[in-house]
């Protein structure tokens, strides 16, 4: 039941444009799901800010310690005043100096060893935070959201583009945690104290070592402005690198054919380059940034050594807890202000990811169960379409004035030449789709006011183009009842007349099949999938020309079989051959989405019209019945 003709109404890329801020807001929320673990993180991080203050704090102690002892002894010439120490811990008094020294080293040596173990335990609680927990359950949102969208949404967007979506653009969510807001929280946490503390020391070597600042923080506003479009287009167009790369995989086989290998290989090349000649320029862009910012911190330790250096010569600042410190807490400061870059640059990327992942999460679900809809786990199987019309677009309609009756347990075949509307009348009764007018009941009951999960379970579908999974015959044959045994499972495969080459497969029903069922033939595909729909046991079976793609004695071998499976239930046949066409109990020939001809096999052949045009072309030049057919007025093809 092909889709294909669907516009692309409820595409991705056409969805309205969400602001930057209403993204970070909805950003928030999510990682508020992890409060727990975050703040696990967040406190981690400052007992690691506080022991590698308090380890500078020792060296600078230590220092000044070693200065006074000296002068103390006449060795300097100086005149050095007793060390500083903070929180009224003072050294001891009565200890030689060498081990007072060996204290200050040891406490030194102690908060090393505490910040080796806290780092370690920092970068764990983080993995555990965004990728086994924030990952793990995003990319299972979405997953769940794909499978409750309409085939509307899968005809309107790529494969390319969804896939990358639930792989890298949920990386990018990821980013926004742990490289953007526990950064920007553990940055701004950080400069506070590291300012504090500078403040503490020297008031005016602060502001004067702080003036270029204001500057970076102009810089990384103008960068940030200008490198997001430039990571928008960097994911359009891996989105079409993978489309390409997966189209050119499954239509290998034709490309071969139409030896077309080196224009596909050209292709994928061009687009490849195109990749890389777009994130080559935003590389280029952010090389420049980052030194940039690098650079306007070196000025800031300049301005320490010049001015910081003449307060210590003035009197006005100790060495070691004066200078020393406060050169420590700069390149600290210097160091998180290096970060800017990094953080803009993470906070464009994974603006740009998280807004392609709310865009499916946000993407509407067209067909849903009514709240108050009852279980029925069993139909009977009568269809009613009333007035029945339906539009992709809501405009352009597709079906219009469908009005038919299938009592349960007959079977209606469907004819029509290609773009008549046939598969989209079959994909409605599943609710594949809703229909734009009209409705449609089964067992007297609008279809809108059942339970979808019923609805599908009484319905057995063979589509179009049959597709298998990579699993075991036995487990593609019972993929939608898994409770069945094997028993169950060989009694389908007989009845689509799949049983004798199974049985000729390696490992009969325990073979595993390639991708797509690639190892069987397109008739041995059909059977499998006919043997999947019968496995049900449904009062509704919809056929889609089930035999397409099997030759004329394996058809009259399935049809053998599907008289007995089709034998009271309701069966919608799709169906282009006279000898599958004449099992119906009722024919309908469809034109431009609406059906122009109803009736018998025997009736629509003594009607002047489009059945009996096809009729005449399969039976005249096979069987020379061209005398024992009505002349058609009409003339022409269907």
């Amino acid at each position: 039941m092909s889709t294909a003709s669907a516009p692309s109404d409820p595409s991705l890329a056409a969805a309205p444009a969400v602001s930057n801020l209403r993204l970070i807001s909805r950003l928030l929320r999510l990682a508020w799901r992890y409060r727990a673990d975050s703040l696990k993180v967040l406190g981690l991080q400052l007992l690691l800010l506080t022991l590698g203050l308090s380890g500078l704090s020792l060296t600078g102690l230590g220092i000044d310690y070693i200065r006074y002892t000296l002068a103390s002894r006449g060795q300097l010439a100086e005149t050095v005043p007793p060390p500083h120490t903070s929180f009224g811990v003072g050294l001891p008094t009565d200890w030689s100096a060498m081990h007072v020294v060996l204290l200050l080293a040891g406490g030194i040596l102690g908060f090393a060893l505490l910040r080796a173990f806290l780092n370690f335990t920092y970068t764990i609680a983080v993995n555990r935070l965004v990728q086994q927990k924030l990952v793990v359950d995003l990319r299972g949102e979405i997953y769940e959201k794909l499978q409750r969208l309409s085939f509307r949404f899968f005809d309107a967007n790529t494969t390319g583009s969804i896939i990358t979506r639930v792989t890298g653009d949920v990386q990018s969510v990821r980013m926004f945690v742990d490289q953007v807001l526990i950064q920007i929280i553990i940055m701004g946490v950080s400069l506070t104290i590291y300012i504090a503390y500078m403040l503490s020391l020297s008031p005016a070597l602060t502001l004067a070592c702080l003036a270029t600042t204001p500057i970076i923080w102009i810089l990384s506003t103008v960068f940030s402005r200008h490198i997001q479009p430039r990571y928008a287009e960097s994911r359009l167009l891996i989105d079409k690198l993978i489309q390409h790369f997966a189209e050119s995989i499954q239509g290998m086989q034709v490309i071969k054919a139409f030896g077309r290998e080196a224009h596909d290989r050209a292709a994928f090349e061009a687009k490849n380059q195109r990749v890389y000649d777009q994130q080559r320029g935003i590389f280029w862009r952010v090389s420049l940034f980052s030194p940039t910012i690098g650079f306007l911190t070196r000025v800031n330790i300049m301005i320490l050594l010049g001015y910081g250096g003449w307060l210590v010569a003035q009197g006005q600042l100790p060495l070691g807890t004066g200078l020393v410190v406060f050169a420590g807490l700069l390149e600290q400061f210097s160091g998180q202000i290096n970060q800017v870059a990094n953080i803009v640059n993470s906070a464009q990327q994974s603006l740009i990811g998280a807004r392609r992942v709310f865009e499916i999460l946000d993407a509407p679900i067209e067909v849903t169960s009514s709240a108050s809809a009852p279980r029925r786990p069993r139909f009977t199987g009568r269809v009613q379409f009333e007035n029945m019309g339906f539009a992709y677009d809501g405009i352009d309609p597709v079906l219009r004035d469908i009005d038919l009756d299938v009592p349960a347990g007959s079977c209606v075949a469907i004819l029509g030449s290609t773009g008549a509307g046939k598969s989209v009348l079959m994909s409605l009764i599943p609710r594949f789709f809703d229909p734009t007018s009209g409705r449609i009941l089964i067992d007297g009951t609008d279809l809108r006011n059942l339970h979808l999960e019923d609805v599908r379970r009484n319905i057995g579908i063979v589509f179009q183009e049959s597709f298998l999974f990579s699993n075991t015959v036995a487990a593609n044959i019972s993929f939608g009842h898994p409770e069945a045994t094997r028993a169950q499972v060989e009694h389908a495969a007989r009845i689509a007349a799949a049983h004798d080459f199974i049985s000729a497969l390696p490992q009969g029903y325990d073979t595993v099949l390639g991708e797509s069922g690639n190892t069987l033939s397109g008739g041995q595909r059909q059977r499998l999938a006919i043997a999947r729909a019968v496995l049900l046991e449904p009062p509704i079976l919809l056929l889609d020309d089930p035999t397409a793609a099997i030759d004329s004695e394996t058809e009259h071998e399935i049809f053998a079989a599907l008289d007995r499976a089709m034998a009271g239930r309701t069966t919608f046949l799709v169906a282009h051959r006279l000898s599958t066409l004449r099992r119906a109990n009722q024919i309908i020939v469809m034109e431009a989405g609406r059906i122009v001809q109803r009736g018998t096999h025997a009736e629509l052949l003594r009607t002047p019209g489009a059945y009996r045009r096809v009729a005449r072309l399969q039976l005249v030049d096979a069987a020379g019945l061209e005398d024992d057919l009505p002349d058609d007025e009409t003339g022409g093809t269907a």
